[in-house]
């Protein structure tokens, strides 16, 4: 046996500590397609065809166990899940269970160690696995599962559990169940992975399907462009496309914070997230050349407790040698690519608007501050030398008093009741979003939006109450209906384009559209009066995305390559000596182009409190993100999706939920054919993603609950997704169009009580969903909406 040799990271430039062989044995038979066994303590492995060799992993200078009892050659090998540690072998003639506690005190004492025979002649074994009690083995041999005494998969019913359709033309290799994120990953032979989940109600459902060597190159891709543009080496020549057969699975335990898998392939190790379906890390064998093995035909990996070390036990799929390597977890993972791991940013403001910010108002807090002790100075001087008069029907201005700005804030405050002061302004009485509230369930009310069958391009909730719900259309017209779908709607004519935006204003008085004719109108939502009209002349493309900003003092909006902040003063009324003049104006403040001048698909910035972040996606499939508190980009991201986004969606909350400070920092974004992945901006990773929707070709839309616990879609088999944070698959669908469902809203106001004359008015909270072609809904439980549109009432 050859000693061990350590193996050091060159091709990241530093001199890290990863990979460490320590022990490589040459066989006289070949074990490049055989199960190999790895534990925290051991790993076992078929040598010279008919034996085994068990290496003990922590203490490398142990002498190595052989167990002989098999008459051909082995096929399979498993280690035990209790104590004492059990290893289970199998070979045509027979299946052996060794006690290795036994084995290795008997040959301390120099006798032949022994196992015991549980099956023989049960022909080829592919795989085997003990279960978590060791007393049953399960067994793959040809077309059977077996259990050695029952040929049942569940033990408990004695009946099949679930039998899938058939997933690929090439052979099923491996098999892990991870009880944390409650899947069953399986592997093929030609680089796929399938992803179920084992949840309760989920039905074993496929949640996503994984090419292993597309996520490779886009791990590789993401890793160029992370590195300094003069440190990249210059492209090679293009190589043979290979493909990537998924040998192993098994839990990772490592520091990130999430639910992680190693995948054993011919060409490396690669560890994977279960929580966003990505790559973490990748560990390419050729990079270090002087391990023994560089294509490997059969492997096993085992992490310890600790996350720190990991083991790999390789066999040669070239040559008869096996090799044991040790793996450091934490120099892994410090190699790889992080983007955006040194921004740190937060959509909370920690600290106030610089003189220097197109934000900043002007000087008015210190003016007001320094003139008040001149004033009063001034004042008791006059005082002084005057008689005293006193005026009790004047009375005082308060302007001698600096005045007291309070930044407003999201609704944070965990430990409040709910309880409102008595005096309110409204007539009813308003009480927290129920953050435990049940998903929507049946549909409630659906109304036909368009006797034309327009599409419904957009929706959105009123912000400050949810009483009212603005639509826009393909016919050029933008609806507000009562959060309910009942009465007439009011409608906002003059655009000469399908209405592509709508938003209120914080206060609800204002509403903003914008439409494909290259227009921007902001209109009176209580007189239906157009308030102002942006045209051609002020934006040289048309806009894809307008919103108000930083609590109405701002409208933001995204117009080609560039994005645009205008300084508003929005009235009704008209000019006094040009009555056709309205008083409304509009001042640009700011100007920011994106960083490689592509066409920006979707902008995103939180109203609902001051913060100074804004996101814009490109068509080039990049995200980036401005602090205009600096005036500047302050990250960027590429490939965030396969295909460019067509929305983005913050996790704003509402002033009726209450939600812990660090979950306004997530935002969703959607790609048509590429799912929805959520982010956290202080880290700007994608922490999970949701599949299962189907969308491939229309840019269905997303929405946050004012909770914070789901995330709605819409999909194009005519059904709204639900999705909680906490799952990679959809919790639920909602039923009742009959097209594509466009777009999505949640009501953000909780359980209220109408109070209005003798009676008492309950409405309860809704999402809700639009469909493509002119028809919208509601349902019970929380709601969201589409062009019919359906509301759904929590």
């Amino acid at each position: 046996m050859e000693e061990p040799r350590e193996t050091f990271s060159t091709s990241e430039g530093h001199g890290g500590e990863i990979v460490v062989e320590t022990h490589v044995v040459e066989s006289t038979e070949s074990a490049s397609h055989v199960h190999l066994a790895c534990s925290r303590q051991h790993c076992a492995f078929p040598l010279d065809g008919d034996a085994l060799c068990v290496w003990s992993t922590q203490d490398p200078s142990h002498q190595p166990l052989i167990l002989r009892g098999h008459h051909r050659p082995v096929t399979a090998v498993a280690f035990g899940n209790a104590h004492p540690l059990l290893l289970c072998s199998a070979s045509r003639d027979r299946v052996m269970m060794w006690n290795l506690g036994e084995c290795r005190e008997k040959m301390l004492d120099g006798q032949p160690p022994r196992g015991t025979v549980l099956h023989t002649l049960l022909g080829e074994v592919l795989c085997l696995r003990l279960s978590p009690d060791d007393r049953v083995a399960a067994v793959c041999a040809g077309e059977r599962i077996l259990m050695l005494d029952t040929e049942v998969w569940d033990r408990r019913k004695g009946s099949l559990i679930h039998s899938s359709s058939v997933l690929t033309a090439s052979s099923l290799l491996s098999l892990v169940l991870d009880p944390g994120s409650q899947q069953l990953v399986a592997g093929s032979a030609d680089g796929q992975l399938w992803v179920f989940s084992l949840a309760e109600g989920h039905h074993y459902r496929c949640v996503t399907r994984v090419d292993l060597r597309k996520q490779r190159d886009t791990f590789s891709t993401r890793k160029l462009s992370s590195c300094p543009e003069d440190s990249r080496l210059p492209p090679t020549k293009e190589e043979v496309e290979e493909t990537l057969p998924v040998l192993s699975l098994a839990p990772c335990e490592c520091e990130l914070n999430a639910s992680c898998l190693w995948i054993g392939s011919s060409a490396g190790l690669f560890i994977f997230n279960l929580a966003n379906f990505e790559l973490e890390a990748v560990l390419h064998f050729k990079e270090f050349g002087s391990l023994s093995i560089q294509v490997a035909g059969s492997c096993a990996m085992m992490s310890r407790p600790c996350g720190r070390k990991a083991f790999c036990l390789l066999s040669a799929l070239f040559g008869k040698k096996i090799a044991l390597l040790e793996v450091d977890l934490a120099a892994l993972l410090r190699s790889q690519p992080r983007p955006g791991m040194g921004a740190r940013l937060s959509v909370l403001p920690s600290s106030g608007v610089l003189p220097t910010s197109p934000l900043y108002f002007g000087p008015i807090e210190e003016t007001s501050a320094k003139l008040a002790p001149q004033k009063r100075s001034a004042a008791r001087a006059i005082v002084k030398d005057q008689p005293l008069v006193f005026h009790s029907k004047v009375a005082s201005s308060g302007y001698t008093a600096a005045p007291r700005v309070t930044m407003f804030s999201p609704k944070t405050n965990v430990q409040n009741d709910g309880k409102r002061p008595s005096k309110c302004k409204n007539s009813y009485r308003c009480k927290d979003y129920p953050l435990e509230s049940p998903l929507p369930s049946k549909l409630s009310r659906q109304l036909a939006v368009s006797h034309d069958q327009a599409a419904v391009h957009c929706v959105q909730y009123s912000a400050g109450d949810g009483q009212r719900l603005a639509c826009g259309l393909a016919n050029h017209l933008s609806l507000v209906f009562s959060a309910d779908l009942t009465g007439t709607p009011a409608v906002f004519s003059g655009h000469s384009g399908a209405v592509s935006t709508v938003c209120w204003s914080h206060d609800g008085r204002w509403l903003l559209s914008a439409s494909q004719d290259g227009t921007l109108r902001v209109w009176s939502a209580r007189r239906q009066e157009l308030a102002l009209c942006l045209g051609k002349d002020m934006f040289p493309r048309p806009v894809r995305s307008a919103q108000f900003y930083y609590l109405d003092a701002f409208i933001l909006l995204s117009s080609g390559p560039e994005f645009q902040l205008l300084k508003c003063h929005i009235s009704t009324g008209k000019d006094d000596v040009r009555r056709y003049k309205q008083k409304s104006r509009c001042t640009p403040v700011l100007k920011l182009p994106t960083t490689e001048a592509v066409e920006v698909t979707s902008l995103s910035a939180v109203n609902e409190f001051y913060s100074y972040l804004v996101l814009a996606a490109g068509r080039n499939r990049t995200l980036e993100v401005f602090d205009l508190n600096a005036g500047r980009s302050a990250a960027l991201l590429a490939g965030v999706h396969s295909r460019p986004i067509h929305q983005i969606c913050q996790n704003k909350g509402s002033s009726f939920a209450t939600q812990h400070p660090q979950a306004y920092h997530l935002f969703a974004t959607t790609a048509t054919g590429d799912g929805v992945k959520l982010w956290d901006m202080r880290t700007l990773r994608c922490e999970r993603r949701f599949e299962g929707h189907p969308n491939r070709c229309h840019p269905c839309g997303i929405a946050w609950s004012p909770c914070g616990r789901y995330v709605a879609c819409g999909a194009e088999d005519r059904h709204a997704y639900l999705y909680e944070t906490s799952s990679s698959t959809f919790s639920r669908r909602l039923a009742g169009h009959s097209d594509t469902v466009m777009a999505v809203a949640f009501s953000p106001s909780a359980v209220q009580d109408l109070a209005g004359g003798r009676r008492l008015i309950r409405s309860r909270e809704c999402l809700l969903h639009t469909t493509a072609h002119g028809h919208a809904g509601t349902s019970e439980r929380p709601t969201a909406v589409s062009s019919t549109c359906a509301v759904r009432f929590l």
